[in-house]
C-alpha cells in the first residue's frame, strides 16, 4: 500500500469508530427507560452531572485560553518564530478541545445508560450487561478516535506528509493541551466523587445505620453524580491524553529511524492504534452471557481476550507493511500486551476479595478501625513491588527487542520501548469501555435501590455493580501501567527534543575542539551535580505535595457534606421516618463548589514547578555545561516519574483493597452489615476513597503532564 493509503485508512477507521459509537448511543437511548420513579432519580443524576461538567469546563478552558496566550508570547520572544508559535498554540488548543470532547461525549451517554441498564435488569441480566458495556464503549471509542483524528489532522495540516521529520516537534502542544485538561478533569471529578461518597457513607452507614444508596440520605444523588464526573469524564480525559501523548512521543522517536523506515515509521503509531479500534469494536460486540447464571466478569474477560487477539493480528499487519516485517518489533508489541495482562492480574490479586490481601484487611477490621487502616496501608505498600518488576521487565525486554531489530542503529532500542507502549495501549478503547461500565452499573444499582424495585432486581444489579467495582480497579492498574511506559517514552522524547534544539544552534551551544565545532548533547542525567540532585528532590516532593493537596481537598469538601447531612437529619426528622424527602440539591451544590475551587491549586502546581525549576537552573549553565537547566528538568522528570508511579500504585491498590474488604464483610462475612467489623471497614474504605479515586488517578496524568509541559517549554531551559 502507498503511504497515502495508510493515512486514509487511519482516518476512515477513526470516523467509522465514531459512527459505531453513535450506533451504540442510539441503541442505548432507544431502550426502555423504566418506571417514572426510576426516571426521576436518573434525571436528578443527569442534571447534577451536566451542571458540574459545564462549570468545570468553563473553569478549565478559561485557564487554557490564558495559557495559550502565554505560550504564544513565550515562543515568539524566545525563538522569534511566529509560525512555530502559532502552530504550537493551535495544537495546544486542539488537544484541549479534543480532550474535553472525549470526556463529555462519554459522560453524555453514561448518565443516560444507567437508567436503561437499570430498566433492563428487571427482566434480563444479559441485556443490562450489554447496555452498560455499550454505553461505556461510547467513551472508549470516542477517546481513541478523537485522539487519532486530532493528532492525524494536525500532522497533515502542518505539512507532515512533506516534512515528516519536522512536524512531530511542532505538534507537541497537542499533548500538552490534552494533559492540561485531563489533569483538571481528573482532579475536579475525583474531588467531587469522593467528597460526596465519604459524606454519604460516614453519616448514612456509620451514624444513621441506613444502607448504601438509601433515598433518605441527602448526599446520595451527589454520590451517584460523582461516579460519572470522576470515573467517566475524568478517566476518559486521562486515557485520551495517554494515547495522544504516546502517539506524538513515538513519532518523535521514529524520526531518528527515518533513514530506515521513512515516513512509514512515523505513521506506524497511527496504524497500530487504528487496528486496536477495530479489535475493540469486535470485542464489545462479542460480549454476551451464555446464560443468566454466568458470572458477568467471565463475559467481559472473554471480550477482552477477543480484543487482544485481533489487536495482535492488526499489530502484525502494521509491522509487516510499515516496519519492513521486522518481527523483533512485533515481539516488542506483544511484550506491551503481556504487560497489560500482568497489570490486570496483579491489580486483581490485590483488590479482589478472593485473595489474601483483601481478606487480611477484612479480618483486621474485627479489632477496630485502627488495625484496618494499618493493614490497608501495608497491603498498598506491598502492592508496589510486583508492578515495578513487570514494568522493568517490559522496558528492558522491549528495549533489547529494538536493539536486535536494528543492530548498531542509534535510537532502535528506545523505539522498541515505544512499540511496547503501543502494544499496551492497543486495547485502550475496550479497557475504557470496561471502566465506564463501572459507574453505569453503580448508578443502575442506586436507581433500583432508590425506586423501591423488587429484591430479585436488586440482586441482578448487585452482581453487575460488583463486577463494575472490579473493572474500575483493573482499569486503574492498566492506566498506571500505560502511564509508566508512556512516561519513559516521553522522557526519551524530551531528551531528543533538547538535542534537536542544540543541533539547530551549533554556533550558540557548540565549542571548538581540535578545530571542529562540537555540540554537547544531553545524553545522560548526572545526579551527582548539586543542581540536578536538587531538581530530582523537588520532583519527588512535588508528587507528595500534589497528592496531599488532592486528598486535603476531599477531606475539606467531605466535612461540609457531613455537616449538611447531619443538619438535614436533625432539622427534619421526617427524612428518617420516610415521610419527607431530603434536599438533594444542597449537597450537589456544596460538592460542586468545593471541587471546582480545590482543583486549581494542585493543577497549577503541576504546571509551574517544572517550568520554574528549568528556568531557575538555566542561569547556572556555563559554556562548558550549557545544558544544565535542561538536565535539571530531566532529573525532575526522572525522579518525579518514578515517585509518581510508586505512589499511584500504592494509593490505587490500597484504596481498592479497603473498598473490597468492606464489601466482603457486607456479603455476610465476619458479622455482616451493621456489625462492629463492618463499621471499622467503612472507616478504612473512607480513608482509601481519596487514595483510589482522587490522588491516585490524578498522578497518572501528572507524570505525563510533567513530560508534555517540559517538552513544550524546552527552549526556556537553554540559555
Amino acid at each position: 500500500m502507498l503511504v497515502t493509503h495508510w493515512v486514509w485508512f487511519v482516518l476512515a477507521v477513526s470516523v467509522l469508530s465514531l459512527l459505531v459509537a453513535v450506533l451504540f448511543t442510539r441503541e442505548v437511548l432507544a431502550s426502555d427507560k423504566g418506571t417514572p420513579a426510576m426516571q426521576a432519580i436518573s434525571t436528578a443524576i443527569r442534571e447534577g452531572a451536566e451542571a458540574f461538567l459545564k462549570r468545570q469546563y468553563y473553569t478549565i478552558y478559561s485557564f487554557s485560553v490564558l495559557l495559550g496566550v502565554l505560550l504564544f508570547i513565550f515562543y515568539a520572544l524566545t525563538k522569534h518564530d511566529y509560525v512555530l508559535a502559532t502552530k504550537t498554540v493551535i495544537s495546544f488548543f486542539a488537544g484541549a478541545i479534543c480532550s474535553g470532547l472525549a470526556g463529555f461525549s462519554g459522560m453524555f451517554v453514561s448518565i443516560r445508560a444507567n437508567l436503561r441498564a437499570a430498566a433492563a435488569a428487571r427482566t434480563s441480566l444479559n441485556r443490562a450487561l450489554q447496555l452498560a458495556l455499550r454505553g461505556g464503549a461510547v467513551t472508549g471509542l470516542s477517546v481513541v478516535s478523537l485522539s487519532l483524528l486530532g493528532v492525524g489532522i494536525i500532522f497533515i495540516a502542518f505539512g507532515g506528509m512533506t516534512h515528516p521529520t519536522e512536524v512531530p516537534y511542532e505538534i507537541v502542544g497537542f499533548g500538552f493541551g490534552a494533559s492540561f485538561v485531563a489533569l483538571f478533569a481528573q482532579l475536579g471529578g475525583g474531588i467531587y466523587t469522593k467528597a460526596a461518597d465519604v459524606g454519604a457513607d460516614l453519616v448514612g452507614k456509620v451514624e444513621a445505620g441506613i444502607p448504601e444508596d438509601d433515598p433518605r440520605n441527602p448526599a446520595v444523588i451527589a454520590d451517584l453524580v460523582g461516579d460519572n464526573v470522576g470515573d467517566c469524564a475524568g478517566r476518559g480525559a486521562d486515557l485520551f491524553e495517554s494515547t495522544a501523548a504516546e502517539n506524538i512521543g513515538a513519532m518523535i522517536l521514529a524520526v531518528a529511524l527515518f533513514s530506515i523506515f521513512g515516513i512509514k515509521g512515523i505513521l506506524f503509531p497511527f496504524v497500530a492504534r487504528a487496528f486496536g479500534l477495530i479489535a475493540s469494536v469486535i470485542g464489545v460486540w462479542s460480549v454476551k452471557l451464555k446464560n443468566e447464571d454466568e458470572d458477568p466478569m467471565v463475559a467481559l474477560n472473554r471480550g477482552y481476550y477477543i480484543t487482544t487477539f485481533f489487536a495482535a493480528i492488526g499489530f502484525w499487519v502494521a509491522v509487516h507493511y510499515l516496519l519492513n516485517s521486522n518481527m523483533w518489533f512485533f515481539y516488542a508489541g506483544l511484550i506491551g500486551m503481556a504487560n497489560c495482562f500482568l497489570f490486570v492480574w496483579i491489580t486483581q490479586y490485590y483488590t479482589e476479595d478472593r485473595y489474601r490481601p483483601v481478606q487480611s484487611i477484612a479480618h483486621a477490621s474485627l479489632t477496630g478501625p485502627a488495625t484496618n487502616i494499618i493493614s490497608g496501608l501495608a497491603v498498598g505498600m506491598e502492592s508496589t513491588a510486583m508492578p515495578v518488576v513487570a514494568i522493568s521487565a517490559s522496558i528492558l525486554a522491549s528495549y533489547y527487542c529494538g536493539i536486535h531489530a536494528l543492530p548498531g542503529v542509534h535510537g532502535a532500542g528506545l523505539f522498541g520501548t515505544a512499540i511496547a507502549t503501543m502494544g499496551m495501549l492497543s486495547t485502550a478503547a475496550y479497557i475504557l469501555a470496561m471502566d465506564t461500565f463501572g459507574p453505569i452499573t453503580d448508578n443502575a444499582g442506586g436507581i433500583i435501590e432508590m425506586s423501591g424495585a423488587p429484591e430479585d432486581v436488586r440482586k441482578r444489579t448487585d452482581r453487575l455493580d460488583s463486577v463494575g467495582n472490579t473493572t474500575k480497579a483493573l482499569t486503574k492498574g492498566y492506566a498506571i501501567g500505560s502511564a509508566a511506559l508512556a512516561a519513559f517514552l516521553l522522557f526519551s522524547a524530551y531528551l531528543d527534543a533538547i538535542n534537536e534544539l542544540l543541533l539547530k544552534s551549533p554556533e550558540k551551544y557548540g565549542t571548538m575542539i581540535n578545530g571542529v565545532l562540537t555540540v554537547p548533547l544531553l545524553t545522560k542525567v548526572d545526579i551527582s551535580k548539586p543542581p540536578i540532585f536538587i531538581a530530582a528532590l523537588i520532583g519527588a516532593a512535588l508528587v507528595i505535595l500534589f497528592s496531599s493537596l488532592a486528598i486535603k481537598a476531599v477531606g475539606a469538601a467531605a466535612q461540609t457534606v457531613i455537616q449538611e447531612v447531619r443538619r438535614q437529619f436533625r432539622e427534619n426528622p421526617g427524612i428518617m421516618e420516610g415521610t419527607s424527602k431530603p434536599d438533594y440539591r444542597q449537597c450537589v451544590d456544596i460538592v460542586t463548589k468545593g471541587a471546582l475551587k480545590a482543583m486549581v491549586a494542585p493543577g497549577l502546581l503541576a504546571v509551574l514547578v517544572p517550568v520554574g525549576v528549568g528556568f531557575v537552573f538555566r542561569f547556572f549553565a556555563t559554556s562548558a555545561d550549557p545544558t544544565l537547566g535542561a538536565e535539571a528538568v530531566a532529573g525532575l522528570l526522572m525522579v518525579g516519574t518514578i515517585s509518581g508511579i510508586l505512589w499511584a500504585i500504592f494509593m490505587n491498590n490500597g484504596g481498592g483493597a479497603w473498598d473490597n474488604a468492606k464489601k466482603f464483610i457486607e456479603t455476610g462475612e465476619l458479622g455482616g452489615k451493621r456489625s462492629d467489623a463492618h463499621k471499622a471497614a467503612v472507616v478504612g474504605d473512607t480513608v482509601g476513597d481519596p487514595f483510589k479515586d482522587t490522588a491516585g488517578p490524578s498522578l497518572h496524568v501528572l507524570i505525563k503532564l510533567l513530560c508534555t509541559v517540559t517538552f513544550v517549554m524546552a527552549p526556556l531551559f537553554l540559555r
